[in-house]
């Protein structure tokens, strides 16, 4: 096992997705350990991420989870503020290419065949061994995952824009988060990393939310819990009423973002206020 790999073993990965039942929790408790900080509230929030967004079918939790985890790390080794952020989202962009070039798909409805929001479907592909290829590919991913944000936030030649550099980021700050908790949603950005997928504010709205629910005692598992999907799906009618009823950051923008600082002075000059207002009102 070599130092990047962080000592994450294919073994410790399965059990942890046996045990959590999420595949976006997984990484993240798998990745922070190898770094040496659980956050337990923050893994248990990752949980919604499961199944590509609210099962929605768009980027693979694992992606989502493994991009907290850097934003952690970020925070950890850079400090808060625009530095931490602009690492975050070089990591998450090393994060998205290192998973498609490796399973070719970054989005859960293509690498499942399956809509997750289907009843019928979803046992589907439990019966025919879906969930075994998702524990495989978890934990072939989360020690590439390690080293892919170590090598990221080694990269100190990486400027920082001025702040916001991050839409994620600020809106997470707008909805009350800590320099941290910001830090960490960071890397969501321009759909994770900047890939273009469904909206990096979204993933950072549904998980502040599901922190704030946890906070408040709704138990362990706060997917299932009524409040929680409550607030979040008042929360994606909001965005995709403020959102044209597009998903994806690359649809609603109109193109990807070319680098962290393309994206960070298109949210300075006002880029998806429209959509930050709406994500961040009570």
């Amino acid at each position: 096992m070599t130092k990047a790999e962080g000592g994450i073993s294919s073994l410790r990965t399965t059990r942890t997705f046996l045990k959590e039942g999420t595949c976006s929790e997984t990484l993240m408790i798998v990745l922070d350990r190898a770094f040496g900080h659980p956050l337990k509230l923050e893994e248990r929030a990752a949980q919604p991420f499961a199944g590509g967004l609210m099962q929605h079918g768009y980027q693979c939790g694992v992606i989502w989870g493994a991009a907290l985890a850097a934003g952690a790390q970020a925070y950890r080794v850079l400090g808060p503020g625009p530095q931490a952020e602009a690492g975050a989202v070089v990591a998450a962009q090393r994060l998205a290419e290192s998973f498609r070039a490796r399973n070719k798909e970054i989005n859960c409805l293509e690498l499942t065949e399956t809509d997750m929001q289907s009843s019928k479907q979803l046992w589907k592909y439990f019966l025919k061994g879906g969930s075994i290829r998702c524990f495989r590919m978890a934990a072939k991913y989360a020690p590439v995952a390690f080293g892919e944000i170590e090598a990221a936030l080694s990269e100190r030649h990486v400027e920082a824009p001025a702040a916001p550099a991050s839409c994620a980021a600020l809106l997470a700050r707008r909805m009350g988060a800590s320099d941290m908790h910001a830090a960490m949603a960071a890397g969501l950005a321009g759909g994770i990393g900047l890939s273009g997928g469904a909206c990096g504010a979204l993933g950072a709205a549904l998980w502040t939310i599901a922190m704030n629910c946890l906070e408040e005692g709704v138990g362990d598992n706060v997917w299932k819990s009524k409040v929680f999907q409550s607030r979040a799906g008042d929360t994606i009618d909001r965005f995709l009423r403020s959102a044209d009823f597009k998903f994806e950051c690359s649809e609603v923008v109109g193109r990807r973002f070319e680098s962290i600082a393309d994206h960070a002075a298109y949210v300075r000059d006002g880029g998806c206020s429209k959509i930050i207002e709406a994500l961040a009102a009570r």
